[in-house]
């Protein structure tokens, strides 16, 4: 026999039931048992009125991943990727588009900067394809103005990338 999970709507109108001191010990009690959780109740106390520095921050994460990839192209797909698991947890944290298309476009810049351009490695490719690919598509359902203050960085970055990397066609982002 399992336990029942109830839908968000479900434990909303509970958690108005109760007052803020049992809300608290269940906070406390769900960040207790999953790591994440206490990352995000984290974030969500001490890190959410400062997004740019929590941006630089995570940055700064992405730089030092960056800078100690290993020289075989295996394991830098997989640094890589650890990389990208590391975006896709802090974006999911701030909830913001705009965020997430600053990470990834930072993410993308490293790429550029580390990865060997001589790589036969197919995943090692695809990483940086399928990130411009999503930032991209990202770019698109932004509101017009920000749109084109990311737009000018996507173009730099694009542009870098097919300078550096043969196998990437400028055609097929801008």
């Amino acid at each position: 026999m399992g336990i029942n999970t109830y839908n968000l709507q479900s434990i909303k109108k509970e958690l108005q039931h109760l007052n803020s001191s049992q809300i608290s010990d269940l906070c406390l009690r769900l960040a207790k048992y999953k790591k994440e959780n206490k990352e995000l109740l984290s974030y969500l106390l001490f890190e959410a009125d400062n997004e740019t520095g929590y941006t630089d921050g995570v940055k700064q994460e992405i730089d030092l991943l960056f800078s100690s990839l290993p020289s075989h192209s295996y394991y830098q797909a997989k640094a890589l990727r650890k990389a990208l698991k590391l975006i896709t947890k802090h974006t999911k944290f701030m909830a913001s588009k705009p965020a997430e298309i600053d990470l990834l476009l930072h993410y993308c810049k490293q790429y550029v900067l580390f990865i060997d351009r001589r790589t036969g490695y197919k995943p090692l490719r695809q990483l940086l394809n399928k990130q411009l690919e999503k930032t991209k598509k990202l770019m698109s359902a932004l509101h017009e103005d920000l749109q084109y203050d990311f737009q000018t960085d996507f173009e730099k970055v694009v542009e870098q990338a097919a300078e550096k990397l043969s196998w990437i066609n400028k055609r097929d982002y801008v």
